[in-house]
């Protein structure tokens, strides 16, 4: 029988599928992050699960290695988070690898994510997008982010908490003020929130740190135009030391985007 990776609502209660529901009902067992927090969801909707079991980032490995001979002695395992997909940025993803590795079979069922209804949300989105996960704590890694972030031509989604989203927007501002961006606040909830605007008015928006869950969207910075003059510079100084001129240009292009064979007849 499979581990069905089961996504629960991100706020509102009433965004769960109806296969969700049906396999927490069916499944021999319900892997919780919080088992208060899933029982919940259960009473809702008037489910009563067959058996409840904590499974969160504190005992993830201990009950990854207890859970693997049950799914392969046949029994049917929901796993469920608090809110979203379990496995992203949620305990799971190392019960999942584990359950592969030894041929169970895994159903992951789609719902709710935090992330794609935050960038629908912010009108932000691009052809594609990178989800970072939660942000840096430090500020030197902050500031490194937001340096590597000024070249991206797609927008980025981020997790953040409330109290350390002032000095996160701050941070940003401070080193992209003009960028778009949104801050979304208790999505599917009944306080909803999403401030659109240039960083440096959305940091003002959130001087104070706000309550409840927070997805910041980033969105994508303006193209950077290749500087040819100093990529073909870089390239002469590259063959006057010794690196033969096609692997010169080569590596080069890669990094600057100039196209490889202009640099190349250019350093002839």
């Amino acid at each position: 029988m499979p581990l069905v990776v089961c996504p629960t609502p991100i706020g509102n209660l009433e965004d769960v599928t109806l296969r969700v529901l049906r396999e927490l009902v069916e499944a021999d067992a319900v892997l919780c992050e919080d088992t208060r927090r899933t029982r919940v969801l259960l009473d809702r909707h008037g489910i009563r699960a067959r058996r409840l079991v904590s499974f969160h980032r504190h005992n993830e490995a201990a009950r990854t290695a207890e859970l693997l001979p049950a799914l392969e002695a046949g029994e049917r395992l929901a796993l469920a988070s608090d809110a979203g997909l379990p496995g992203v940025n949620d305990p799971g993803a190392r019960l999942v690898a584990a359950a592969l590795e030894r041929h169970v079979p895994v159903v992951v069922l789609p719902g709710p994510s935090a992330v794609e209804t935050a960038l629908v949300a912010s009108g932000l989105v691009g052809e594609r997008y990178v989800f970072l996960g939660y942000l840096p704590r430090r500020g030197e890694a902050l500031a490194r982010l937001w340096l590597e972030l000024a070249g991206w031509t797609w927008p980025a989604v981020a997790f953040e908490s409330p109290r350390r989203l002032p000095a996160s927007l701050a941070s940003l501002a401070e080193a992209h003020p003009d960028r778009p961006v949104a801050v979304c606040r208790e999505l599917t909830k009944r306080f909803e929130e999403v401030v659109r605007g240039p960083a440096h008015e959305v940091a003002a928006h959130f001087a104070e740190a706000p309550k409840g869950e927070v997805t910041l969207v980033v969105g994508a910075g303006a193209p950077v135009r290749p500087d040819a003059a100093a990529a073909a510079q870089a390239v002469a100084e590259l063959v006057a030391a010794g690196t033969p001129r096609r692997a010169a240009a080569d590596v080069v292009a890669r990094l600057t985007g100039v196209p490889r064979n202009t640099l190349y007849r250019g350093s002839l």
